[in-house]
């Protein structure tokens, strides 16, 4: 109930916003393109309009259909009297999100039913939770193409059959697993027909015989017992046909609508792992074998699981798949070689809740495709409509992060994560069709069976003209010449107007029609009032209904003429708007009286105006383009030369005779040029300073008199550089070269001296250091010998 109340308060403010934006903006809805001339026309026509019951409101040439607070206004319609429904939002059946033991226990959106009213044109929003639930069931069907091409991909299958359930048990503990295998029609040119080849088609590589070709054949249906999976697809034989696309289209024709044949739970997540290597027939080449009849998209197999008119009807299209798998609520994987990824990508943009992979050459890895596409699918959730014609629902949500965006998918989610979105949904107009004023329209996650359903009740109808509401032949519409309702006269056959009051049999419609157009127009009242028997009654103008159009054919307004400084005519001061064009006051003038006829402002500092070089246009001056002069009066020229070198060359030739203009020219050109002995600068005279062709300087000043002609005053001696003695200069620095070179050679002299002592002291040292010993040749022999007896004893 809370919530309830939540969602009625939002919807409340989001009204009065938009009454609010609306009635401060420069259109109504309400009534900018006709008068609305019922009640449900009028609410059913923008979220800000109201209708007014009062009796004296038609008198005052209002129309009652206005914006409600244009209605409310001051002498307007008394509150109590305006018709201005709102919506209201009530959940039916709001279970909150949750796992589950069984299937029919665990619960993915909330909430699942709402009844809504609403207005057109006026959206209402509901929060929507989605969360993954824990060990959701899972039906996966394995349906492959058996051709002999696929025979080493059987095999794989087959020992992988195991895997595949194992892997799937890790995700979900309710997991139940089926097969089924498709070849092509068997018809000429898809099958050879030769009798021979019906029994044979062709031989594996071990050399048994193929099986004889068929459509689709539903091997295993779903079952909770995996492990008939891998015997099932070990028994399954391959056959063989003649061209290169399959059948695939009959056999996910079958797959998908044979609920009760391939065991399909209604409380599940229905996953379709369609395997080949090869492209797909689709509508129209049955014509091919002769079959013209189109796909019913029925069911039609035998007790054996055989699809039984194959050879009657033509294959599926693209739309019809895509339509019965978004019906059943059906994921398909495409499991298919490298060469075909590119097809059945491109097919899987046009099948809601599809997804392509890449299947390896013998199929070795399924295991790991399926369960990364699993994983894939199960980790986004994508919300879409069904049975939302003429009805537009637009999705905002933060998904997992914290910015909001207008988004129907949101990627990244776990088991048990939530979450939200926002459901705005918009009634664009009121059908025709009373009937379809009670809708329903259902939101759905993409590859799920759950859904909300959500029932529409249109505002389409005001209660003062429901049945028993209206007052027939009322003394308020000319003496009972209509039926009152809601405020209003519905005027009975042979009468018109407003209150009924003119006779058609006096002057008729058309006539009283062709009384309101005028010249070089189609429309009665210029499409801004109501022709009146012959008579326009203006409408109020549609940005404020306290003013209206006027003139005899309703074709002035005085409130859409041209602004200046964010004002009607620049304002009361400057002038009013009549008729759609503005009348100015003095001294204004315009468009929009944004001209000033007084040219003060554009007179320059020299009394020219604008300077002489631009034009006075609405008091200010317009710059010529050829020139550079620019700013308010046109006198300020960053990049112009200047009067000062204007000038240089008439006051080089008339005081120095130099410069490159001739006698001829000077005499000419040059003018009001006085030498004196001295110029000086002072207030209204410019001083101007050259250098002449000699080098010197010389100096010159101007001014203007009071009939602003330019008189030149040149100071009669130049100021020239002193001379330069050359010869000392070269001499100096001649001079100077040669002192430096000299000084650099005594320095490199000393330097080297300085270093040759020091070598020199270092020899001495190491010399005087060095000690010699004597050494003893044994070869050497004395020239004496000594001799000695030992006998002597030292006697003599």
């Amino acid at each position: 109930m809370k919530e309830v109340m939540k969602l009625s308060l939002f919807s409340l403010l989001v009204g009065v916003c938009t009454v609010t934006a609306q009635g401060h903006g420069k259109s109504n809805p309400c009534i900018d393109d006709k008068a609305q001339v019922s009640c449900g026309q009028c609410i059913a026509t923008a979220a800000g309009c109201g209708w007014c019951l009062a009796e004296s409101f038609d008198k005052e040439n209002r129309a009652r259909c206005d914006l409600f607070e244009n209605l409310a206004k001051s002498g307007g319609c008394d509150p109590d009297s305006i018709v201005f429904p709102g919506d209201s939002t009530v959940n039916v059946r709001n279970d909150k999100v949750q796992d589950g033991d069984r299937p029919e226990d665990a619960v993915q959106i909330q909430p699942q039913q709402v009844r809504i009213k609403i207005r057109p044109n006026k959206p209402v929003t509901i929060p929507i939770t989605f969360r993954q639930a824990e060990n959701y069931p899972v039906d996966l069907y394995y349906l492959m193409d058996l051709s002999n091409s696929m025979e080493d991909d059987k095999d794989k299958l087959a020992e992988l059959g195991n895997l595949i359930a194992a892997s799937m048990s890790a995700i979900t503990k309710n997991f139940r697993l089926g097969f089924g295998s498709f070849v092509d029609k068997v018809v000429m040119p898809y099958v050879s027909t030769v009798e021979k080849k019906l029994r044979v088609p062709c031989y594996t590589r071990t050399g048994a015989p193929c099986e004889a070709p068929y459509s689709f054949k539903n091997q295993l249906s779903l079952d909770l017992d995996t492990s008939l999976f891998a015997k099932k697809v070990l028994a399954a034989n391959v056959s063989g046909n003649l061209d290169a696309p399959e059948g695939g289209f009959d056999a996910i024709m079958q797959a998908v609508v044979c609920d009760s044949d391939i065991g399909w739970r209604n409380q599940s997540r229905r996953m379709l792992v369609f395997s080949t290597d090869a492209g797909f027939h689709y509508a129209g080449d049955g014509k091919l074998g002769g079959i013209v009849k189109p796909n019913d998209g029925h069911c039609h197999m035998n007790n054996r699981g055989i699809y039984t008119e194959s050879s009657n009807q033509d294959y599926p299209s693209v739309s019809q798949i895509a339509a019965m798998i978004s019906q059943k609520k059906v994921n398909v994987i495409f499991a298919v070689t490298k060469d075909q990824k590119v097809v059945y990508e491109k097919l899987s943009k046009y099948i809601e809740g599809s997804i392509a992979g890449e299947l390896a050459d013998d199929s070795a890895n399924i295991v790991a495709l399926i369960r990364n596409n699993y994983k894939k699918i199960t980790s986004k959730v994508t919300l879409n409509t069904q049975n939302a014609e003429n009805i537009t629902v637009k999705f905002l949500s933060k998904c997992l992060g914290n910015d909001l965006k207008e988004t129907n998918e949101c990627e990244g989610l776990k088991i048990g994560t939530n979450v939200t979105f926002t459901a705005e949904i918009t009634v664009t107009e009121c059908p025709r069709d009373r009937v379809l004023w009670n809708r329903q329209l259902e939101i759905y996650p993409v590859g799920l069976a759950e859904k909300l359903v959500v029932n529409l009740d249109l505002i389409c109808e005001c209660s003062c003209e429901k049945k028993g509401q209206e007052i027939p032949n009322s003394p308020l519409c000319s003496g009972g010449n209509g039926t009152y309702e809601c405020g209003k006269c519905t005027c009975n056959h042979g009468r018109y107007g407003k209150f009924c009051e003119c006779d058609a049999t006096v002057v008729s419609s058309e006539e009283s029609d062709a009384k309101c157009i005028r010249a070089n127009s189609t429309v009665p009242c210029s499409g801004k009032g109501q022709c009146v028997c012959g008579i326009c009654e203006c409408y109020q103008r549609s940005s404020d209904s306290a003013f209206k159009y006027s003139g005899p054919f309703c074709e002035c307004d005085d409130y859409s003429c041209d602004y200046y400084d964010h004002q009607l005519c620049g304002g009361p001061e400057r002038g009013i708007c009549k008729c759609g064009e503005c009348q100015c006051k003095a001294p204004y003038n315009g468009t929009s009286c944004e001209c000033k006829q007084d040219n003060s402002d554009c007179i320059s500092a020299n009394g020219k105006e604008c300077n002489g070089f631009g034009t006075c246009i609405c008091g200010s001056c317009v710059c010529d383009k050829n020139t550079l002069y620019r700013g308010p009066t046109c006198d300020e020229c960053p990049t112009c030369p200047g009067k000062c070198a204007e000038n240089k060359e008439c006051v080089q030739c008339s005081a120095f005779q130099t410069g490159p203009l001739t006698r001829e020219q000077c005499s000419r050109d040059c003018h009001n040029i006085v030498v004196k002995d001295e110029v000086k600068e002072s207030d209204g005279v410019k001083m101007c300073r050259f250098k002449d062709d000699d080098e010197c300087l010389f100096y010159f000043t101007y001014e203007y008199d009071d009939n602003n002609v330019i008189h030149i005053v040149v100071q009669q001696t130049k100021v020239c550089p002193e001379s330069v003695n050359i010869l000392a200069i070269v001499g100096g620095v001649v001079g100077g070269i040669v002192a430096v070179g000299l000084a650099l050679l005594l320095i490199w002299k000393m330097l080297t001296m300085i270093h040759d002592r020091r070598e020199f002291a270092k020899f001495e040292k190491e010399r005087q250091n060095a000690t010699w010993e004597m050494g003893e040749n044994p070869i050497y022999k004395q020239a004496t010998s000594t001799f000695k007896n030992p006998t002597y004893g030292g006697r003599q």
